[in-house]
């Protein structure tokens, strides 16, 4: 019988959740903290379906792993997951894991106000202001952040013709912007941008070999993002992402953002230190900015990207995981499906 314990910090960053393991999590290897990841996917797997899913999970759950840095200019690493896979980056689990290092004690960072971390994706420079003991705001500048495809055309079976562009900012996301058969997320009920979002995913997939130019490890779309009219006067624009089969995200993305703001940049519509508003489905926010301009190895423009934003703790707990349980490593309901 294996028995294994998760210590956790329970909380959320602009509404969506955020578990960071402090505790438990296990000894990887590899070169890079992507290949850390690849191991972790193929050798631990359960771990993640067993924090992420039910009985001890729900459909929305996301979180990272608290790692010593692997660089020496860094002051600690991160491994992202959630229901649908271990990801190169994530953002509001960034802000979130961030508040949550700084705030408990974990990290003393060399320069206060200043974090860098090593993710899969590369490594992200966060600035945080604080209050006594709480972190009032995250601003991470990104991985290089690029336009990848722009008007992409697919044939969508539920809303026909869309044009679409693909931006990468450590995920990749084929952005729908309000067009004529689009005419905004706001028209629409969170079920139907999941299913519509689901299959604009595999539409991609089977149609376009999305890879990282600079590394091969990072390809295909696992996201989609519907744009829509902001309700606050000062935002520039709304943001629905779907990620994988069930997650809705509630927060605008971080990654999403960093993609939104390089596909904006390309297009003429952001300049460097312009601030850009990105909004939520529950109207949550984060503040999106272009910090610089930089080239991938491969001659690709791209824009190293910020995105602010808040995070809160709202708990502590251990996850207990034993073979001998039912359900021990999680369970979806498609799963069961007969």
């Amino acid at each position: 019988m294996a028995e294994f314990t998760f210590s956790c910090i329970e909380g959320h960053t602009e509404g969506m959740p955020v578990r960071m393991v402090i505790g438990g999590a296990p000894d990887l290897v590899g070169e890079t903290l992507n290949d850390r990841r690849l191991h972790f996917t193929e050798q631990f797997d359960w771990m993640r379906r067993s924090l992420a899913l039910e009985p001890r999970g729900h459909g929305q759950m996301s979180g990272t792993m608290l790692y010593p840095p692997l660089n020496d200019n860094a002051d600690f690493a991160l491994l992202f997951w959630e229901t649908t896979g271990n990801l190169p980056m994530c953002g509001h689990a960034t802000i979130g894991s961030v508040t949550f290092a700084i705030e408990s004690g974990l990290v003393q960072p060399r320069t206060p106000g200043t974090v860098v971390v090593d993710v899969p994706a590369g490594q992200v420079v966060a600035r945080y202001t604080q209050t006594a003991k709480r972190v009032t705001s995250v601003r991470f500048t990104n991985v290089p952040s690029f336009l990848l495809h722009r008007d992409f055309e697919l044939q969508h079976p539920q809303l026909g013709r869309l044009v679409v562009d693909i931006a990468y900012g450590g995920n990749f996301y084929p952005i729908v912007e309000v067009q004529e058969n689009f005419p905004g997320a706001e028209h629409f009920s969170t079920a139907q941008l999941l299913d519509m979002g689901r299959t604009v995913q595999r539409i991609v997939n089977e149609t376009l070999d999305v890879v990282h130019p600079d590394n091969a490890k990072i390809r295909g779309v696992k996201h989609c993002m519907w744009s829509g009219k902001p309700t606050a006067a000062d935002s520039h624009a709304r943001g629905v992402v779907i990620s994988g089969d069930q997650i809705v995200d509630r927060s605008p993305c971080g990654t999403g953002t960093s993609a939104r703001v390089a596909q904006r940049h390309a297009r003429g519509l952001l300049k460097p230190g312009e601030i850009f508003k990105h909004e939520s489905i529950i109207d949550s926010f984060f503040i999106g900015r272009v910090e610089d301009v930089t080239r991938l190895k491969s001659g690709l423009d791209a824009v190293l990207p910020s995105v602010e934003g808040r995070a809160w703790i709202t708990g502590r707990g251990e996850h207990y995981v034993d073979d001998t349980q039912p359900y021990a490593h999680g369970f979806t309901l498609e799963e069961f499906s007969r």
